[in-house]
């Protein structure tokens, strides 16, 4: 297959992908894989492959064909092709909760001297190095990436990069509680999809709807959540969007679970559970474990609810997702108390203190924790994150957290 017949199947196989008929479109792209003799035409094919396969939660085959685009990249021997194929590998351990692999393939990324196509991808880049921090909880570098994300947005003028990077940031203010930021970004989202996203992917219109939904449910506009939560559904279901099928119900579950309905919000746990389960969503396991914990907590079932902990404990750990690990200290604190266990509550306790201190989650300033309860946030240009009653309180010359890292001991 020669490289105009390549690029034909190509455009034939986006076409049927854009109206839904993605089995049909797989098919061409893999027999344009088998024949094509084009290296640029084969690497664009996998590009295809990599996003169809993301969009459908098939992770594992998704990094299967980013390791073969990395090797067609060396192939054209060109730094923007391989640039681009870190990111989709990048991507692809992200998706299946690797962060630290991800982290790694990011700063190669950043490091390669492509040409000005390299750094339109940097945004990118920055916002999938920004979810990784955030999937280990490491909060100011998370944030960090997602500003500079955001500048190159900005500067690119690219609104699908900023309504991406705008949910990312839903969902880092919803991780440590400031729910009017939560729900700010993703309205944000919403904006740009209303405004320029005419000719987008329907996904993007389904995201911010859902990161809205998550918001609204923690504000207690439990009607309203519902609203965005079903449409956002909608949208999952039309288009075989299996990854967000099971954000969604674990957001209905979460709603059902807030209006203490449980026995609706069973099967929805275990209907996201076992799609989580399916695309190896295991970071979205921990937060199914932590929802079915409050419902067993909510029927006074105490040993089940600790059964719940410890599979989310080891999937936590095992991520190194620090806020799962404090949320679930947190749960099985309230339980040995009920139980009036006193070692065990001990235990919990000090590994719950132990959480906060290595996430750094609290105010520099009051000293008082950020992410127990809701409370409106602000961050300085370094990233750190402040109390806003507290800067707004005491002012700021310079960051206390940055002044107190930058503090070497004397020698004696």
């Amino acid at each position: 297959m020669g490289q105009d017949q390549t690029k034909q199947q190509i455009e034939k196989g986006l076409h049927l992908y854009q109206s839904n008929q993605t089995e049909k479109a797989l098919r061409v792209w893999m027999r344009v894989l088998e024949k094509s003799a084009d290296p640029a035409g084969r690497f664009r094919v996998l590009g295809c492959l990599i996003t169809a396969h993301a969009e459908m939660g098939r992770y594992k085959d998704m990094l299967k064909f980013a390791v073969v685009q990395i090797d067609t990249a060396r192939e054209l021997e060109d730094p923007d092709y391989l640039t681009e194929s870190y990111l989709n590998l990048a991507r692809s351990n992200e998706k299946l909760c690797e962060f630290q692999k991800t982290i790694s393939y990011c700063k190669t990324c950043l490091n390669m001297q492509g040409t000005t196509v390299s750094l339109q991808l940097n945004g990118q880049v920055s916002l999938s190095m920004g979810n990784a921090f955030l999937g280990l909880s490491i909060f100011q570098k998370a944030l960090e990436c997602f500003e500079k994300a955001l500048r190159y947005a900005h500067n690119n003028d690219d609104k699908m990069l900023e309504c991406r990077v705008c949910c990312s940031l839903g969902n880092f203010y919803a991780q440590i509680k400031d729910y009017e930021k939560a729900l700010f970004f993703p309205c944000k989202a919403a904006e740009l999809v209303n405004d320029y996203g005419k000719g987008w992917s329907l996904k993007y219109r389904a995201m911010s709807q859902y990161h809205m939904a998550v918001a609204y449910r923690k504000l207690g506009r439990l009607a309203d959540a519902m609203d965005c939560c079903e449409e956002s559904m909608k949208i999952a279901l039309q288009h075989g969007d299996r990854p967000l099928q099971a954000l969604c119900l674990l957001c209905f579950a979460d709603i059902h679970r807030s209006r203490k309905d449980v026995q609706t919000a069973f099967p929805r746990y275990d209907s996201s559970m076992s799609i989580m389960t399916e695309i190896g969503n295991r970071l979205g396991l921990v937060q199914v474990l932590l929802g079915m914990t409050k419902c067993w907590m909510i029927r006074k079932e105490l040993d089940k609810a600790l059964e719940s902990i410890e599979k989310a404990q080891e999937l936590a750990e095992g991520l190194g997702n620090k806020l799962g690990l404090l949320k679930l200290h947190c749960l099985c604190e309230r339980i040995y108390r009920t139980k009036g266990q006193q070692q065990e509550l001990r235990d919990h306790v000090v590994k719950f203190h132990e959480c906060v201190e290595e996430m750094e989650l609290y105010c520099g300033m009051c000293g008082e924790s950020i992410g127990e309860k809701n409370n409106q946030l602000q961050a300085l240009p370094c990233s750190h994150f402040f109390h806003l009653k507290c800067l707004q309180t005491n002012g700021t010359r310079g960051c206390p957290n940055c002044r107190r890292l930058s503090v070497k001991p004397g020698y004696v």
